[in-house]
């Protein structure tokens, strides 16, 4: 069953191994409106196999709750710490595994991309993007969550709101066959 053209619900992820965000928004035409913003706390959970375990229940359970026509994921970026890109593009890929299992189509954006979509620069802060989230969003102070995880997957969400018009600019992937196709030196080979 789909929604009406002119209403789409998106969810944002911000992939993390510790803390994981997710932010749900509306559109309805032209506007968008948070829904609903949160964390995944991973902070207790020693075991690794069982933090992934975790993220897929709970981004499952989010996916079940809101019924998203689209996920919008931030891409893991590239950092020195080798052993961190590989457990945090874990987690990313686990969140969309969860998505391809209920056939929602995936819409991955770089930190870069989102930052610029949002304040105008690429090199912007976490609490830029919260300020900026916070006025086009109109939020109130109590909206605000304790974590910038959350934000950060909620700008997942609005940057793919703000790219909608414009589907050449994202990559979409129509299911896990279609990510390896077209990602094969992220996926691990023979």
């Amino acid at each position: 069953m789909h929604k009406e053209e002119t209403e789409k619900i998106i969810l944002g992820i911000d992939p993390g191994t510790t803390l994981m965000g997710y932010g749900v928004i509306r559109v309805v035409g032209k506007k968008a409106q948070m829904v609903a913003m949160g964390v995944i706390d991973l902070r207790k959970m020693p075991d690794p196999y069982l933090r992934l375990g975790h993220i897929f229940e709970r981004v499952s359970g989010i996916i079940d709750a809101y019924l998203p026509d689209e996920l919008a994921i931030e891409a893991p970026f590239f950092g020195k710490n080798v052993q961190s890109m590989l457990k945090l593009g874990r987690a990313q890929g686990v969140a969309i595994a969860a998505a391809i299992h209920r056939d929602i189509p995936i819409h991955e954006y770089a930190p870069l991309k989102i930052k610029m979509a949002i304040t105008g620069q690429g090199q912007a802060s976490k609490e830029q993007v919260a300020g900026m989230l916070k006025r086009m969003l109109k939020l109130s102070d109590d909206d605000m969550p304790k974590f910038m995880d959350a934000t950060d997957a909620l700008g997942a969400a609005y940057c793919h709101f703000l790219q909608m018009d414009r589907p050449e600019t994202d990559t979409k992937y129509r299911g896990w066959k279609d990510f390896v196709k077209r990602n094969q030196d992220r996926v691990a080979g023979k």
